[in-house]
């Protein structure tokens, strides 16, 4: 298990309440995305033929889309900026053979890093890992929350593009297992192993069966962790040392909330409706494109679809407009009202949130909570809304995921006990847009600097 970093737990605290707090970020350069650090040739991840196609998950998951520039996954990323790694450890009956690779979403394809070891469980593991600095260049003191939804996003992409079969997601792995098992330095050497690499922070993995549908291993990464680290990335200079000065400490908090017991492998579904084309045609709608309100039988739907996708995660609710505005439930009416221009004020200040057609958000995770519950709730509502905005396109439905809340103590502003009921993510849905209108130019990817 991880060991906490000193007076880890009293930064956590400062942290997250620094994350909610309405202090707005400082204004600092912006910080260019740095070339992929793995070299040598790649591979093709779907491979010669034969085996699970990794490729195909891959592509319908994080490669880059086609034809696009700046952006890599379809849909949310902490302001467009892509922190998030995979790392494949690949074991008999995948398209690639066995061995580590790390992904290039960019290039579409897979580095080898080493070899698998002899008893490596058939299917693929997929580590995703976060690098920090653009985000915190970028949001500041709000940025570790977002880093953990964009893994859940990410983690969510690949159990979609994977399933229907049987997929698992870990969302509690310790992190120092998931380091080892990807071939990554522990927390405590990264700097003297890695000198000039941009640390990477594994934070959940997904378990991706073999083509001949073994039943999965109940500990898919112990074998992997026994092998030595992999040989070290290309030293890019300052990539270990960016300028913010969060950065530091957001990644020994980041470590910390990683620590972990013994990993929960948890079954993964795809919604009924959704389908490999709609992986591959959803998108993030722009602001001015979410006005219209979706119907009540949709928006019941996809809100089922974000409760149940994780039962562990937080709780979600529904604001509505209209005739009868409120706060809605899978079970009934939490309060009544509009509680949209609310939300606008609680979410960075964007207006648009006020007019959405519906907002769907994530509450719980209480001001004094525990580690494991501020990594579970944050990685565990990316997951839940990567699935449910899935959902809503495959229904017709237009969305985009919210990620920055402040001052958002939903608990208190029904009349509960303050600084146990806040809101951890959000995602405005919108029903189709008038084809009698033009259509808006696409979005760019980039959410508004909170």
């Amino acid at each position: 298990m991880t060991q906490a970093p000193p007076a880890a737990s009293g930064l956590l605290s400062r942290a997250l309440a620094d994350a909610r707090s309405p202090r707005v970020p400082r204004t600092v350069p912006y910080l260019p995305e740095r070339a992929f650090p793995w070299g040598g040739p790649g591979l093709h991840p779907a491979g010669a033929g034969g085996g699970a196609d990794l490729g195909r998950v891959l592509r319908l998951s994080l490669a880059a889309p086609h034809g696009t520039t700046g952006r890599l996954r379809p849909v949310a990323s902490a302001g467009a900026l892509h922190p998030v790694r995979a790392h494949l450890l690949v074991g008999p009956g995948c398209s690639l053979p066995p061995g580590r690779y790390a992904y290039d979403p960019r290039a579409h394809r897979a580095h080898p890093r080493g070899r698998a070891p002899a008893d490596a469980p058939p299917g693929a593991v997929v580590v995703l890992t976060v690098t920090v600095a653009r985000t915190v260049a970028h949001y500041g003191h709000r940025a570790w929350p977002l880093l953990l939804l964009d893994a859940g996003h990410a983690a969510a992409a690949l159990a979609l593009a994977a399933a229907p079969g049987d997929v698992r997601v870990s969302l509690d792995a310790d992190g120092e297992e998931l380091a080892t098992a990807a071939g990554l330095p522990r927390a405590a050497d990264r700097q003297t192993r890695w000198p000039g690499v941009e640390p990477e922070l594994p934070l959940a993995a997904i378990l991706l069966p073999s083509a001949d549908g073994s039943v999965p291993s109940t500990a898919p990464l112990t074998a992997w962790a026994a092998l030595p680290c992999a040989v070290a990335p290309r030293p890019q200079p300052g990539a270990d040392n960016a300028p913010p000065r969060e950065l530091a400490p957001f990644r020994h908090l980041l470590a910390y909330l990683a620590a972990g017991a013994d990993a929960t492998w948890d079954p993964a579904a795809r919604p009924a409706p959704v389908t490999d084309d709609t992986l591959r045609t959803r998108r993030s709608a722009a602001p001015s494109d979410l006005a219209h309100p979706p119907t009540a039988d949709l928006l019941a739907r996809v809100l089922a679809t974000a409760e149940g996708a994780r039962p562990d995660g937080p709780a979600w609710a529904a604001a509505v407009g209209g005739d009868t505005p409120g706060l809605l439930t899978t079970t009934g009416l939490l309060a009544s009202g509009d509680a949209r221009p609310t939300l606008a004020r609680w979410a960075a200040g964007q207006r648009w949130i006020g007019t959405a057609g519906a907002v769907l958000i994530a509450h719980g995770c209480p001001a004094d909570a525990p580690p494991s519950l501020i990594r579970g709730s944050h990685l565990a509502a990316g997951y839940a809304a990567g699935v449910a905005q899935a959902h809503a396109t495959a229904l017709g439905l237009r969305s985009r995921p919210i990620g920055s809340w402040q001052q958002a103590d939903l608990g208190a502003a029904l009349g509960d006990a303050p600084g146990h009921d806040w809101i951890v993510h959000g995602l405005a849905l919108a029903g189709p847009a008038d084809p009698t209108l033009p259509a808006p130019p696409p979005p760019s990817g980039k959410e508004e600097r909170p």
